[in-house]
Protein backbone atom coordinates (compact mmCIF):
# COMPACT_ATOMS: atom_id res chain seq x y z
CA UNK A 1 0.00 0.00 0.00
CA UNK A 2 1.10 3.54 -0.78
CA UNK A 3 1.64 5.45 2.39
CA UNK A 4 2.27 9.11 3.07
CA UNK A 5 1.74 11.10 6.42
CA UNK A 6 -0.61 13.46 5.24
CA UNK A 7 -3.65 14.30 2.66
CA UNK A 8 -2.30 14.00 -0.90
CA UNK A 9 -4.35 14.24 -4.23
CA UNK A 10 -3.17 12.24 -7.29
CA UNK A 11 -4.50 13.10 -10.83
CA UNK A 12 -5.03 10.05 -13.17
CA UNK A 13 -5.19 11.47 -16.65
CA UNK A 14 -5.76 8.92 -19.79
CA UNK A 15 -7.88 8.20 -22.53
CA UNK A 16 -8.24 4.46 -21.66
CA UNK A 17 -10.56 3.97 -19.37
CA UNK A 18 -10.03 0.70 -19.01
CA UNK A 19 -6.59 1.93 -17.44
CA UNK A 20 -7.92 3.98 -15.06
CA UNK A 21 -9.43 1.39 -13.31
CA UNK A 22 -6.98 -0.70 -13.12
CA UNK A 23 -4.57 2.45 -11.96
CA UNK A 24 -6.99 3.38 -9.21
CA UNK A 25 -7.53 0.20 -7.90
CA UNK A 26 -3.80 -0.08 -8.23
CA UNK A 27 -2.50 2.73 -6.44
CA UNK A 28 -5.41 3.66 -4.05
CA UNK A 29 -4.16 3.94 0.11
CA UNK A 30 -5.03 5.34 3.05
CA UNK A 31 -4.70 9.36 3.04
CA UNK A 32 -4.37 9.52 -0.78
CA UNK A 33 -7.41 10.88 -3.25
CA UNK A 34 -7.46 9.61 -6.35
CA UNK A 35 -8.92 11.67 -8.84
CA UNK A 36 -9.47 10.92 -13.08
CA UNK A 37 -9.94 12.26 -15.91
CA UNK A 38 -9.76 10.94 -19.78
CA UNK A 39 -8.38 14.09 -21.33
CA UNK A 40 -6.19 16.57 -20.96
CA UNK A 41 -8.26 20.00 -21.12
CA UNK A 42 -10.05 18.12 -17.99
CA UNK A 43 -7.07 17.87 -16.43
CA UNK A 44 -6.44 21.63 -16.40
CA UNK A 45 -9.62 22.28 -15.03
CA UNK A 46 -8.84 19.72 -12.21
CA UNK A 47 -5.68 21.46 -11.33
CA UNK A 48 -7.28 24.86 -11.57
CA UNK A 49 -9.21 24.07 -8.58
CA UNK A 50 -7.58 21.57 -6.55
CA UNK A 51 -4.27 21.42 -5.22
CA UNK A 52 -2.90 17.97 -6.84
CA UNK A 53 0.56 16.33 -5.52
CA UNK A 54 1.21 14.39 -8.20
CA UNK A 55 -0.13 13.50 -11.93
CA UNK A 56 0.27 10.47 -13.94
CA UNK A 57 -0.45 11.22 -17.25
CA UNK A 58 -0.14 9.33 -20.90
CA UNK A 59 1.80 11.12 -23.51
CA UNK A 60 -0.88 10.69 -26.27
CA UNK A 61 -3.94 12.44 -25.43
CA UNK A 62 -6.63 14.92 -26.64
CA UNK A 63 -7.42 17.30 -26.65
CA UNK A 64 -3.41 18.23 -26.70
CA UNK A 65 -0.42 15.84 -25.71
CA UNK A 66 0.77 15.28 -22.15
CA UNK A 67 3.76 16.97 -23.05
CA UNK A 68 1.96 20.23 -23.37
CA UNK A 69 0.05 19.39 -20.10
CA UNK A 70 3.41 18.98 -18.48
CA UNK A 71 4.01 22.15 -19.84
CA UNK A 72 0.91 23.87 -18.89
CA UNK A 73 1.33 22.42 -15.11
CA UNK A 74 4.88 23.47 -14.72
CA UNK A 75 3.52 27.23 -15.60
CA UNK A 76 0.41 26.88 -13.31
CA UNK A 77 0.91 24.54 -10.47
CA UNK A 78 4.97 24.23 -10.44
CA UNK A 79 5.06 22.20 -6.80
CA UNK A 80 2.98 18.94 -8.78
CA UNK A 81 4.79 16.73 -9.66
CA UNK A 82 4.49 15.04 -13.27
CA UNK A 83 4.73 11.11 -14.28
CA UNK A 84 4.00 10.33 -17.68
CA UNK A 85 3.14 7.47 -19.74
CA UNK A 86 3.71 6.10 -23.34
CA UNK A 87 3.55 2.69 -25.23
CA UNK A 88 6.88 3.48 -26.55
CA UNK A 89 8.31 6.91 -25.94
CA UNK A 90 10.52 8.28 -28.09
CA UNK A 91 14.55 9.58 -27.26
CA UNK A 92 12.79 13.04 -27.23
CA UNK A 93 10.01 12.93 -25.69
CA UNK A 94 12.16 11.13 -22.76
CA UNK A 95 14.70 13.83 -22.84
CA UNK A 96 12.49 16.63 -23.31
CA UNK A 97 10.09 15.33 -20.50
CA UNK A 98 13.20 15.42 -17.99
CA UNK A 99 14.45 18.72 -19.36
CA UNK A 100 10.61 20.73 -19.15
CA UNK A 101 10.43 18.94 -15.33
CA UNK A 102 9.11 15.26 -15.67
CA UNK A 103 9.72 13.28 -12.49
CA UNK A 104 10.23 10.46 -14.69
CA UNK A 105 9.06 8.97 -17.79
CA UNK A 106 7.58 5.63 -17.91
CA UNK A 107 6.57 2.47 -20.58
CA UNK A 108 3.12 1.32 -20.36
CA UNK A 109 3.69 -1.92 -20.08
CA UNK A 110 5.73 -1.81 -17.37
CA UNK A 111 3.44 0.05 -15.33
CA UNK A 112 2.79 -3.26 -13.54
CA UNK A 113 5.51 -3.33 -11.33
CA UNK A 114 7.23 0.17 -11.81
CA UNK A 115 3.88 2.75 -11.20
CA UNK A 116 3.52 2.35 -7.33
CA UNK A 117 7.47 2.56 -6.56
CA UNK A 118 7.50 5.44 -8.84
CA UNK A 119 4.34 7.66 -7.21
CA UNK A 120 5.60 6.55 -3.83
CA UNK A 121 8.41 8.35 -4.42
CA UNK A 122 7.08 11.29 -5.83
CA UNK A 123 4.50 10.87 -2.68
CA UNK A 124 7.69 11.09 -0.50
CA UNK A 125 9.29 13.95 -2.75
CA UNK A 126 6.48 16.05 -1.59
CA UNK A 127 6.28 14.99 2.20
CA UNK A 128 10.04 16.16 2.40
CA UNK A 129 9.73 19.42 0.27
CA UNK A 130 6.54 19.82 1.58
CA UNK A 131 6.65 23.48 2.99
CA UNK A 132 9.47 24.56 0.54
CA UNK A 133 8.72 26.51 -2.84
CA UNK A 134 10.21 24.95 -5.75
CA UNK A 135 9.01 26.59 -8.82
CA UNK A 136 10.08 24.51 -12.65
CA UNK A 137 10.73 27.06 -15.91
CA UNK A 138 9.58 25.29 -19.01
CA UNK A 139 12.35 25.12 -21.43
CA UNK A 140 11.86 25.59 -24.93
CA UNK A 141 10.92 23.19 -27.18
CA UNK A 142 13.86 21.30 -28.72
CA UNK A 143 13.90 18.87 -32.10
CA UNK A 144 16.63 17.06 -31.80
CA UNK A 145 18.40 14.82 -34.21
CA UNK A 146 20.21 12.41 -32.65
CA UNK A 147 17.61 9.07 -32.51
CA UNK A 148 18.53 6.72 -30.17
CA UNK A 149 16.46 3.55 -30.60
CA UNK A 150 15.47 1.44 -27.50
CA UNK A 151 12.14 1.02 -25.24
CA UNK A 152 14.41 -0.74 -22.34
CA UNK A 153 14.38 0.68 -18.88
CA UNK A 154 17.99 0.88 -18.78
CA UNK A 155 18.37 2.85 -21.63
CA UNK A 156 15.48 5.40 -20.75
CA UNK A 157 17.18 6.15 -17.67
CA UNK A 158 20.45 6.67 -19.63
CA UNK A 159 17.58 9.22 -21.97
CA UNK A 160 16.46 10.46 -18.83
CA UNK A 161 20.17 11.55 -17.40
CA UNK A 162 21.17 13.14 -20.54
CA UNK A 163 18.12 15.29 -19.76
CA UNK A 164 19.63 16.77 -16.68
CA UNK A 165 22.35 17.08 -17.69
CA UNK A 166 22.38 19.18 -20.79
CA UNK A 167 21.26 22.42 -19.41
CA UNK A 168 24.67 22.60 -17.25
CA UNK A 169 28.13 22.97 -18.25
CA UNK A 170 29.65 19.88 -16.29
CA UNK A 171 32.05 17.91 -17.77
CA UNK A 172 30.24 13.94 -18.52
CA UNK A 173 32.28 10.87 -18.51
CA UNK A 174 30.33 8.03 -20.85
CA UNK A 175 31.04 4.97 -20.02
CA UNK A 176 30.49 1.63 -21.97
CA UNK A 177 31.80 -1.26 -24.21
CA UNK A 178 32.73 -0.59 -27.29
CA UNK A 179 29.78 -0.43 -29.84
CA UNK A 180 26.96 0.60 -27.20
CA UNK A 181 26.81 4.24 -28.54
CA UNK A 182 28.93 6.73 -26.68
CA UNK A 183 29.16 9.12 -29.25
CA UNK A 184 25.78 8.89 -29.94
CA UNK A 185 24.87 9.99 -26.57
CA UNK A 186 27.40 12.98 -26.59
CA UNK A 187 25.75 14.33 -29.45
CA UNK A 188 22.38 13.94 -27.72
CA UNK A 189 23.82 15.89 -24.23
CA UNK A 190 25.22 18.49 -26.79
CA UNK A 191 21.94 19.06 -28.84
CA UNK A 192 20.17 19.24 -26.07
CA UNK A 193 22.11 21.98 -24.27
CA UNK A 194 22.33 25.40 -24.74
CA UNK A 195 25.29 25.23 -26.62
CA UNK A 196 23.45 23.40 -29.30
CA UNK A 197 23.96 26.56 -32.08
CA UNK A 198 27.84 25.90 -31.74
CA UNK A 199 29.62 23.08 -33.19
CA UNK A 200 30.42 19.72 -31.41
CA UNK A 201 33.91 18.89 -31.91
CA UNK A 202 34.86 15.35 -31.95
CA UNK A 203 38.37 13.55 -31.74
CA UNK A 204 39.45 10.09 -30.93
CA UNK A 205 42.31 10.07 -28.15
CA UNK A 206 43.00 6.47 -29.13
CA UNK A 207 43.68 7.04 -32.87
CA UNK A 208 46.09 9.70 -32.89
CA UNK A 209 50.27 9.32 -32.22
CA UNK A 210 51.44 10.85 -29.01
CA UNK A 211 53.59 13.40 -30.97
CA UNK A 212 50.67 14.77 -32.94
CA UNK A 213 47.29 14.62 -30.42
CA UNK A 214 48.84 17.63 -28.52
CA UNK A 215 49.02 19.64 -31.66
CA UNK A 216 45.23 18.32 -32.50
CA UNK A 217 43.97 19.50 -29.15
CA UNK A 218 45.71 22.75 -28.43
CA UNK A 219 47.03 23.74 -32.13
CA UNK A 220 50.30 24.53 -33.20
CA UNK A 221 52.81 27.89 -34.34
CA UNK A 222 54.32 27.96 -37.93
CA UNK A 223 57.96 26.17 -37.29
CA UNK A 224 57.05 24.67 -33.61
CA UNK A 225 58.27 20.93 -35.37
CA UNK A 226 58.79 19.17 -38.91
CA UNK A 227 56.16 19.86 -41.25
CA UNK A 228 54.28 22.50 -39.26
CA UNK A 229 54.32 25.01 -42.48
CA UNK A 230 52.04 27.05 -40.70
CA UNK A 231 49.62 28.04 -37.37
CA UNK A 232 46.74 25.83 -36.82
CA UNK A 233 44.21 26.31 -34.82
CA UNK A 234 43.35 23.33 -32.20
CA UNK A 235 40.45 21.43 -31.22
CA UNK A 236 39.84 23.43 -28.24
CA UNK A 237 39.65 26.87 -30.32
CA UNK A 238 37.50 25.21 -32.72
CA UNK A 239 34.65 24.12 -29.89
CA UNK A 240 34.73 27.49 -28.39
CA UNK A 241 31.51 28.02 -27.31
CA UNK A 242 30.56 25.12 -27.84
CA UNK A 243 31.09 20.91 -26.64
CA UNK A 244 34.29 18.82 -27.31
CA UNK A 245 34.31 14.84 -27.24
CA UNK A 246 37.10 13.06 -26.49
CA UNK A 247 36.48 9.61 -27.28
CA UNK A 248 38.51 6.93 -26.03
CA UNK A 249 39.82 9.52 -23.08
CA UNK A 250 41.45 6.29 -21.33
CA UNK A 251 43.92 6.10 -23.92
CA UNK A 252 45.61 9.65 -23.44
CA UNK A 253 48.88 9.43 -22.98
CA UNK A 254 50.17 10.38 -19.81
CA UNK A 255 51.48 14.04 -20.81
CA UNK A 256 48.77 15.26 -22.70
CA UNK A 257 46.72 14.42 -19.43
CA UNK A 258 48.35 17.01 -17.74
CA UNK A 259 47.70 19.83 -20.07
CA UNK A 260 44.11 18.39 -20.20
CA UNK A 261 43.81 19.14 -16.94
CA UNK A 262 44.75 22.66 -17.03
CA UNK A 263 42.37 23.60 -19.37
CA UNK A 264 39.94 21.79 -17.31
CA UNK A 265 40.28 23.78 -14.19
CA UNK A 266 40.81 27.62 -15.64
CA UNK A 267 40.13 27.04 -19.52
CA UNK A 268 43.33 28.39 -20.61
CA UNK A 269 46.36 26.27 -22.97
CA UNK A 270 48.92 27.47 -25.36
CA UNK A 271 49.05 26.25 -28.60
CA UNK A 272 52.50 24.32 -29.62
CA UNK A 273 55.80 26.54 -29.86
CA UNK A 274 54.43 29.31 -28.53
CA UNK A 275 54.41 31.28 -25.67
CA UNK A 276 50.94 32.90 -25.30
CA UNK A 277 48.19 31.80 -23.05
CA UNK A 278 45.01 31.18 -25.07
CA UNK A 279 41.81 30.69 -23.29
CA UNK A 280 38.35 28.64 -24.03
CA UNK A 281 34.86 28.17 -23.37
CA UNK A 282 34.03 24.62 -24.18
CA UNK A 283 31.98 21.92 -22.40
CA UNK A 284 34.12 18.70 -22.23
CA UNK A 285 32.73 15.08 -23.09
CA UNK A 286 34.45 12.48 -22.46
CA UNK A 287 33.66 8.51 -23.09
CA UNK A 288 35.81 5.49 -22.95
CA UNK A 289 35.15 1.64 -22.94
CA UNK A 290 37.81 1.20 -19.68
CA UNK A 291 37.35 1.18 -16.04
CA UNK A 292 39.15 4.17 -15.43
CA UNK A 293 39.74 3.72 -11.95
CA UNK A 294 41.22 0.59 -12.69
CA UNK A 295 43.71 2.85 -15.07
CA UNK A 296 43.84 5.05 -12.25
CA UNK A 297 45.17 2.38 -9.98
CA UNK A 298 47.44 0.87 -12.64
CA UNK A 299 48.98 4.06 -12.78
CA UNK A 300 47.99 4.87 -16.80
CA UNK A 301 45.49 7.88 -15.41
CA UNK A 302 45.68 10.64 -13.01
CA UNK A 303 43.21 10.87 -10.11
CA UNK A 304 43.13 14.40 -10.60
CA UNK A 305 41.81 14.23 -14.29
CA UNK A 306 39.78 10.99 -13.62
CA UNK A 307 37.69 13.20 -10.94
CA UNK A 308 37.35 16.31 -13.03
CA UNK A 309 35.98 14.99 -16.11
CA UNK A 310 33.70 12.55 -13.65
CA UNK A 311 31.47 14.87 -12.72
CA UNK A 312 28.40 13.29 -13.89
CA UNK A 313 28.57 9.85 -15.44
CA UNK A 314 26.18 7.99 -17.37
CA UNK A 315 26.56 4.57 -18.46
CA UNK A 316 25.27 2.72 -21.14
CA UNK A 317 24.36 -0.47 -20.86
CA UNK A 318 25.67 -3.68 -23.13
CA UNK A 319 23.27 -5.03 -25.77
CA UNK A 320 22.85 -8.05 -23.60
CA UNK A 321 21.20 -6.34 -20.82
CA UNK A 322 18.66 -4.70 -23.07
CA UNK A 323 17.44 -7.79 -25.36
CA UNK A 324 13.89 -6.34 -25.23
CA UNK A 325 15.38 -3.86 -27.83
CA UNK A 326 16.79 -5.91 -30.18
CA UNK A 327 13.35 -6.65 -32.46
CA UNK A 328 12.95 -2.13 -32.89
CA UNK A 329 17.07 -1.77 -33.60
CA UNK A 330 16.69 -4.59 -36.03
CA UNK A 331 13.65 -3.12 -37.71
CA UNK A 332 15.86 0.15 -37.93
CA UNK A 333 18.70 -1.13 -39.74
CA UNK A 334 16.74 -3.06 -42.02
CA UNK A 335 14.60 0.17 -42.92
CA UNK A 336 17.94 1.87 -43.32
CA UNK A 337 20.35 -0.58 -44.96
CA UNK A 338 17.45 -1.40 -47.37
CA UNK A 339 16.64 2.68 -47.79
CA UNK A 340 20.21 3.10 -48.58
CA UNK A 341 20.95 0.43 -50.65
CA UNK A 342 17.99 0.80 -53.16
CA UNK A 343 16.62 -3.17 -52.00
CA UNK A 344 13.43 -3.95 -51.83
CA UNK A 345 11.14 -4.05 -48.37
CA UNK A 346 12.93 -6.84 -45.95
CA UNK A 347 11.16 -8.25 -43.10
CA UNK A 348 12.46 -9.77 -40.20
CA UNK A 349 10.83 -13.38 -39.08
CA UNK A 350 9.88 -13.83 -35.08
CA UNK A 351 12.64 -16.52 -35.15
CA UNK A 352 15.06 -14.89 -36.80
CA UNK A 353 14.09 -11.97 -33.89
CA UNK A 354 14.93 -15.03 -31.53
CA UNK A 355 17.82 -16.09 -32.69
CA UNK A 356 19.24 -12.55 -32.26
CA UNK A 357 18.03 -12.66 -28.63
CA UNK A 358 19.90 -15.47 -28.21
CA UNK A 359 23.52 -14.43 -28.80
CA UNK A 360 25.70 -12.54 -26.43
CA UNK A 361 26.59 -9.36 -28.65
CA UNK A 362 30.15 -8.89 -27.65
CA UNK A 363 30.17 -5.95 -30.24
CA UNK A 364 26.93 -4.33 -29.01
CA UNK A 365 24.58 -2.47 -31.88
CA UNK A 366 27.41 -2.13 -33.84
CA UNK A 367 28.12 -5.51 -33.91
CA UNK A 368 23.98 -6.21 -34.61
CA UNK A 369 23.88 -3.39 -37.09
CA UNK A 370 26.67 -5.44 -39.26
CA UNK A 371 24.92 -9.12 -38.76
CA UNK A 372 21.65 -7.35 -40.30
CA UNK A 373 23.35 -5.79 -43.11
CA UNK A 374 25.21 -9.09 -43.89
CA UNK A 375 22.19 -11.06 -43.18
CA UNK A 376 20.29 -8.55 -46.20
CA UNK A 377 23.16 -8.89 -48.51
CA UNK A 378 22.94 -12.50 -48.32
CA UNK A 379 19.53 -12.98 -47.66
CA UNK A 380 17.39 -16.04 -50.02
CA UNK A 381 14.05 -13.98 -49.88
CA UNK A 382 12.19 -11.01 -48.56
CA UNK A 383 12.12 -12.44 -44.64
CA UNK A 384 14.57 -12.65 -42.92
CA UNK A 385 14.53 -16.38 -41.72
CA UNK A 386 17.01 -18.14 -38.37
CA UNK A 387 19.32 -19.56 -41.64
CA UNK A 388 19.97 -15.99 -42.69
CA UNK A 389 20.95 -14.94 -39.48
CA UNK A 390 24.75 -15.83 -38.49
CA UNK A 391 25.10 -16.41 -35.31
CA UNK A 392 24.90 -19.51 -32.91
CA UNK A 393 21.67 -20.13 -31.43
CA UNK A 394 22.03 -21.61 -28.11
CA UNK A 395 19.75 -20.33 -25.71
CA UNK A 396 20.64 -17.84 -22.94
CA UNK A 397 18.97 -17.27 -19.66
CA UNK A 398 17.16 -14.13 -18.78
CA UNK A 399 19.08 -11.40 -17.48
CA UNK A 400 19.46 -10.52 -13.82
CA UNK A 401 17.39 -7.27 -14.36
CA UNK A 402 14.56 -9.16 -16.06
CA UNK A 403 14.31 -11.89 -13.51
CA UNK A 404 14.41 -9.15 -11.01
CA UNK A 405 11.87 -7.18 -12.70
CA UNK A 406 9.77 -10.55 -12.66
CA UNK A 407 10.07 -11.08 -8.91
CA UNK A 408 8.99 -7.88 -8.33
CA UNK A 409 5.61 -8.19 -10.26
CA UNK A 410 5.02 -11.47 -8.76
CA UNK A 411 5.96 -10.61 -5.75
CA UNK A 412 3.62 -7.12 -5.30
CA UNK A 413 -0.01 -8.76 -6.03
CA UNK A 414 0.29 -12.04 -6.13
CA UNK A 415 -3.44 -13.53 -6.44
CA UNK A 416 -4.57 -9.98 -8.36
CA UNK A 417 -6.30 -12.11 -11.22
CA UNK A 418 -7.17 -8.75 -12.95
CA UNK A 419 -3.80 -7.13 -12.86
CA UNK A 420 -2.34 -10.69 -14.34
CA UNK A 421 -4.83 -9.86 -17.24
CA UNK A 422 -4.29 -6.68 -17.80
CA UNK A 423 -0.96 -7.51 -17.85
CA UNK A 424 -1.37 -10.53 -20.55
CA UNK A 425 -3.94 -8.31 -22.67
CA UNK A 426 -0.93 -5.33 -23.18
CA UNK A 427 1.80 -7.58 -24.01
CA UNK A 428 -0.51 -9.44 -26.40
CA UNK A 429 -1.37 -5.49 -28.12
CA UNK A 430 2.21 -4.60 -27.81
CA UNK A 431 3.10 -8.02 -29.70
CA UNK A 432 0.36 -7.34 -32.79
CA UNK A 433 0.95 -3.98 -33.14
CA UNK A 434 4.89 -5.05 -33.84
CA UNK A 435 3.18 -7.46 -35.92
CA UNK A 436 1.85 -4.72 -38.52
CA UNK A 437 -1.88 -6.43 -37.06
CA UNK A 438 -0.98 -10.01 -38.52
CA UNK A 439 -2.97 -12.03 -35.87
CA UNK A 440 -1.38 -15.34 -37.26
CA UNK A 441 2.61 -13.86 -36.84
CA UNK A 442 1.59 -12.48 -33.36
CA UNK A 443 0.17 -15.76 -32.32
CA UNK A 444 3.03 -17.83 -33.50
CA UNK A 445 5.37 -15.30 -31.49
CA UNK A 446 2.95 -15.66 -28.59
CA UNK A 447 2.98 -19.62 -28.72
CA UNK A 448 -0.82 -18.95 -28.53
CA UNK A 449 -3.97 -20.25 -30.79
CA UNK A 450 -4.99 -17.75 -32.63
CA UNK A 451 -8.52 -18.13 -31.20
CA UNK A 452 -7.13 -17.68 -28.45
CA UNK A 453 -5.45 -14.37 -28.98
CA UNK A 454 -8.57 -12.61 -30.24
CA UNK A 455 -10.17 -13.69 -27.00
CA UNK A 456 -7.83 -12.29 -24.73
CA UNK A 457 -7.59 -9.22 -26.95
CA UNK A 458 -11.39 -8.46 -26.59
CA UNK A 459 -11.47 -8.85 -22.70
CA UNK A 460 -12.23 -6.17 -20.45
CA UNK A 461 -11.67 -5.68 -16.81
Amino acid sequence: MLENSSEDTLLLVDPDLDFLDWATKHLSAKGLRVLRCDNAANAIKVIEKTAVSVVVAAIDMEPFDGMELLGRIMQQSPQTLVVLTAGFPTTGQIIEATQRGAHDVLRKESLAFELRPVVESALQTQEDRRSADHPSAELPKHDGRVKMIGISRALQEVFKLVGRVARSDAPVLIAGESGTGKELVAKAVHEYSPRRQKEMITINCGAIPENLLESELFGHEKGSFTGAIARRAGRFEQADGGTLFLDEIGDMPLSIQVKLLRVLQDGSFSRVGANETLTTDVRIVAATHKNLTEEVAAGRFREDLYYRLNVVEIKIPALRERLEDIPLLAEYFLQRITKKNGMARIKISAEAILTLQTHHWPGNVRELENTIARACALASSNILLPADIPLASAPRKPTIAFTSALDQLINASPADKSLLDWINREISKRILERADGDLKEASNTLNLPIAHLRELLSQKD
